[in-house]
């Protein structure tokens, strides 16, 4: 028997902080495997806090040591690994696959992703709004504008609003701003984190205000879907988009969690 288990079905190389809901969907498509460990654990070594399923080291798909910064982040996880039933399913193990992706992809990656994070930011969701209906406009309104006046005051940042969906170019000092705000999450498990929240919200500066303690998870999620949640109440709920959103929220939820357990 293997002293050391590689956990290989959960996607490879960053594939979960780069599109999480499609890595989600892709394995829950797959057969999932029975679970063959008694006990999850977590061990502190060398490398960090190891995930021990029955005593014996996990690894990443990559095949790298599943060990994570912080003792709590290492709990989280290996709780993640001991609420699974008969089966073992990846969708149901966020925290996992931030951790795979930042140790088998995001690590190798630093720059490249945290540029992605400052790129949504240039094109953010807070800086676009709606002509109409009147409620949209006034929602948007009372929800983005404080998070936009955070991010002066916070970051020194200032963002150009436009009307519709025509790009406006923000000023390079407010990026520059944000950038260096994105540069204080140097640790691949923390930048990971950071991804998700961003690529999930479709904003960076929610995703920031969220990392920074400026917003709690479910109010930053509530101001992703502003437009989402106006629609549904002029014309009704739609419950295959309500199911969709659940389970990006779980991701999104997950993210923010492993934020809070590498402080």
């Amino acid at each position: 028997m293997r002293d050391e288990l590689t956990i290989d079905w959960f996607p490879k190389e960053g594939e979960a902080v780069r599109d999480p809901m499609r890595a989600a969907q892709q394995s829950m498509k797959a057969h999932l495997p029975r679970r063959f460990y008694k006990e999850a654990a977590v061990e502190e070594r060398a490398e960090g806090f190891v995930l021990l399923l029955d005593g014996r080291p996990a690894r990443t798909p990559g095949k790298a040591l599943l060990a994570l910064p912080t003792q709590a982040a290492g709990e989280a996880v290996a709780a993640e690994w001991a609420a699974q039933g008969e089966h073992i399913d990846p969708a149901a193990m966020p925290l996992t696959r931030i951790a795979n992706s930042a140790i088998d992809g995001v690590s190798r990656e630093m720059e490249a992703v945290a540029a992605d994070v400052v790129k949504y930011a240039g094109s953010d969701l807070l800086c676009y709004r709606a002509e109409g209906p009147e409620r949209l406009v006034a929602r948007q309104q009372q929800i983005w504008d404080p998070i936009l006046a955070w991010v002066r005051e916070a970051l020194g940042a200032r963002f150009v609003l436009a009307e519709g969906v025509m790009f406006v170019a923000q000023p390079e000092a407010s990026l520059a701003a944000v950038a260096a705000a994105v540069a204080r999450f140097d640790r691949p498990m923390a930048l990971a984190a950071l991804h998700v929240l961003t690529t999930l919200s479709g904003s960076a500066l929610i995703a920031l205000a969220v990392a920074l303690d400026h917003l709690t998870p479910e109010a930053a999620w509530l101001a992703a879907h502003v437009d989402e949640d106006v629609q549904m109440e002029i014309w009704g709920e739609d419950q295959e988009a309500l199911e969709r959103r659940a389970a990006r929220w779980r991701e999104f939820a997950a993210a923010a969690q492993m934020l809070r357990a590498l402080a």
